[in-house]
């Protein structure tokens, strides 16, 4: 692994269990990272990849370790042959073996949408690696009327000939999810969510063949994921929900909390699916997190 200019982290690579290569970022903190803390397991969401995390491990680096995978078929990681594997169980896997390769017997989870469903299933498989999670507008049940939202649009490829092109179109379909953001947030969040091709262009950063197995009639409501989420009882378990949240209701948020003692719940307001981890609120609840940890 090779360290970048101007960055905190390092480029790390894994393989599947089936030969795909897949990449990760390693932000070891100073001096390599602390030793005597478990590392953060960064996991973003469907349609992202590790540049979703890059204020977060920024902040959290000096005295944490985090390792940032990027799922197959998103960022730097291979694209998959059989487009029936982009599934949660196949991701599990994936993520595993990242965490057997660098020998992490315990992680601090963070997972937004699709990656908090990842924690729950990580702790539901191997409980003791999960010192502890931070699940972020995810929960053991979904809206309904959210994922259908999120299917309308995934998978379908769009490209822009300018940076500002693209964040215009982020602004027109995920306005009511932001309503306060400025031309520079919708910029910053462009420049994440999407890469230059070898034509110039700007299109959006995964193939396009994720949202294959994610239409699969049937899968409307999503899957019940509450005895996954009740393995993490006994550990600290953050919950943050955006409170325009189109994904996780306010009343399964709040059961979380009375199902799991020492859960906790932040609603982060003005923000829909899903905080990205700078507003005020998640910020002081990712601390919190983490001090609950480095107490333990």
């Amino acid at each position: 692994m090779a360290l970048l200019d101007k960055q905190r982290f390092t480029d790390g690579y894994w393989w599947s269990n089936d030969g795909l290569r897949l990449h990760y970022r390693d932000y070891g903190g100073q001096g390599g990272g602390r030793t005597d803390r478990p590392a953060i397991l960064c996991l973003h969401g469907l349609t992202r990849n590790a540049r979703d995390w890059e204020d977060v491990a920024d902040r959290l680096a000096g005295e944490w370790r985090l390792i940032v995978p990027e799922m197959r078929g998103r960022g730097e990681s291979g694209y998959a042959r059989d487009p029936m594997s982009y599934v949660p169980l196949v991701y599990l896997q994936d993520v595993e073996a990242l965490l057997n390769q660098l020998e992490l017997p315990r992680v601090v989870a963070f997972g937004t949408s699709l990656g908090g469903i990842l924690t729950m299933l990580l702790a539901a498989t191997d409980r003791d690696r999960i010192a502890a999670a931070l699940l972020n507008d995810v929960g053991p049940e979904l809206d309904p009327a959210g994922l259908g939202r999120i299917r309308g649009y995934v998978g379908k490829q769009v490209s822009h000939p300018t940076w500002m092109h693209a964040a215009r179109a982020l602004a027109e379909g995920n306005g009511d999810a932001y309503p306060t953001y400025q031309v520079q947030d919708w910029l910053h969040m462009a420049k994440r969510l999407h890469r230059l091709n070898s034509a110039g262009r700007i299109i959006l950063d995964y193939d396009m063949k994720i949202a294959e197995p994610f239409r699969v009639p049937g899968n409307e409501a999503g899957p019940d994921m509450w005895r996954a989420y009740e393995a993490l009882a006994g550990k600290p378990v953050g919950i943050l929900r955006g409170r325009l949240s189109d994904i996780l209701p306010a009343t399964v948020a709040e059961a979380m909390v009375t199902r799991l003692d020492g859960a906790e719940l932040t609603t982060v307001a003005d923000v829909g699916h899903a905080p990205v981890l700078t507003e005020p609120e998640s910020v002081a609840a990712i601390d919190r997190l983490l001090a609950r940890v480095a107490g333990q």
